[in-house]
């Protein structure tokens, strides 16, 4: 049997990583990975995080599961954060699941359980994932224009042009906040408009939000996912606490099934609950357990938010700056979007083979498609990356 396996494509963002440490350069810099690092170069323990665990470690007194869906106070929480009061906790069906990509593959196989025949479509580019795990799971797949490589901003025109092919019932994958790849992300009216034509169309938005408080703060990332929960009949939400509360390792997510009829809610959440049951029984409790520790201690929670925030206006300064950098080493204002982007990626615009100069020539990182994590810089790094795009363009 094992001898009749065909190699897979190798995970470009991996042998990205591989490739740097392989590396004997001291001046390399690391902008592949989507992990936040903090001005030493680390992804940090959050002070609350800490906390919470210490709290956790003195008063568990049992490792039993806690239930397929897993426990019922991380949901609460966690819807209470992403949708707060603008849908009521009856209409939210929700189950735990191993980090963010645990969220979208049993999201995928809701679809495919509930709409086989419907075609999921993604942003181009999105993350590599998406497609992926669709491409993996046979579900039908299409593409809606996002990103114009020219502006290096969101190509409004063409998304909606392509939204007005969608069938109904197809699913419509969206970026909560701090579109990975590009940064680039919809304004308020957009949303209203991407709204609109969804419910015309009678599509179901699934909305995968990964880095909520990176981008405009934790309030107001979350405000296009609550429109969007309250204006569409159904929707699908798939949230991580890797990045906002830097959990990556414990693998925390959670998968939310949205309807504006709550009697399609329990067989909603048997439904959730028998799918992880399939591919993983009970979830990952670790995780969980200091997310709800911290977001139902007044105390935990703001000072977990008040960290958040630095670590927001920490990525907001090195945009300015490298903005400001890039202006003075190219004399023009060609990236001056990357200071108008949010969260941890901004796409740069430039070509694979640039790319590859900036690697061979300058020790320089990134993905091939020139997705940047503006976390991996710091100070020092900025003014050197800046002269080093410069020499290639």
């Amino acid at each position: 049997m094992l001898n009749a396996l065909t190699p897979q494509p190798a995970d470009k963002i991996l042998a990205l990583v591989a490739a740097y440490r392989a590396d004997t350069r001291d001046t390399k810099i690391d902008l592949g990975v989507g992990v936040y690092k903090n001005a030493d170069g680390l992804t940090p323990v959050m002070r609350a995080v800490k906390a919470a665990e210490q709290r956790i470690w003195q008063a568990q007194d049992s490792k039993a599961y806690t239930g397929l869906a897993g426990d019922p106070a991380f949901a609460n929480a966690m819807i209470g954060l992403i949708l707060g009061d603008d849908v009521p906790r009856t209409n939210v069906a929700a189950v735990a699941t191993p980090g963010g990509t645990g969220a979208i593959r049993q999201a995928f196989e809701l679809v495919q359980m509930a709409s086989p025949g419907a075609t999921v479509w993604i942003s181009a580019p999105t993350w590599p994932n998406h497609p992926s795990i669709l491409k993996y799971m046979g579900i039908p797949m299409s593409e809606y224009r996002y990103f114009d490589p020219e502006t290096c901003a969101v190509d409004f025109d063409g998304m909606m042009a392509d939204l007005g092919d969608i069938a109904e019932g197809d699913i419509v994958l969206l970026h909560g906040c701090c579109h990975n790849p590009t940064g680039a992300n919809l304004n308020q009216v957009q949303w209203d408009q991407v709204i609109d034509a969804l419910n015309a169309k009678a599509a179901i938005p699934m909305i995968d939000i990964a880095y909520q408080g990176f981008g405009d703060g934790l309030e107001a990332d979350g405000v296009a996912v609550r429109k969007v929960a309250a204006a569409c009949k159904q929707s699908i939400i798939a949230a991580s606490c890797s990045k906002n509360f830097g959990i990556y390792r414990e693998r925390t997510g959670i998968l939310m099934a949205v309807s504006n009829d709550a009697a399609d809610m329990a067989l909603a959440q048997a439904t959730l609950a028998f799918l992880n049951r399939q591919n993983y029984s009970f979830p990952p409790d670790h995780g969980a357990r200091i997310v709800t520790e911290i977001l139902n201690d007044a105390a935990l929670r703001a000072d977990w938010e008040a960290e958040l925030e630095d670590v927001r206006n920490g990525m907001l300064k090195l945009r300015r700056d490298l903005a400001d950098a890039l202006q003075d080493a190219t004399g023009s204002n060609r990236f001056g979007f990357i200071a108008e982007h949010r969260g941890m990626f901004s796409r740069l615009g430039i070509t694979p083979e640039q790319v590859e100069k900036l690697r061979a020539e300058h020790a320089v990182y990134m993905v091939g498609d020139s997705r940047i994590n503006i976390a991996g810089l710091n100070a020092q790094t900025v003014p050197l990356l800046a002269k080093a795009i410069a020499s290639v363009l």
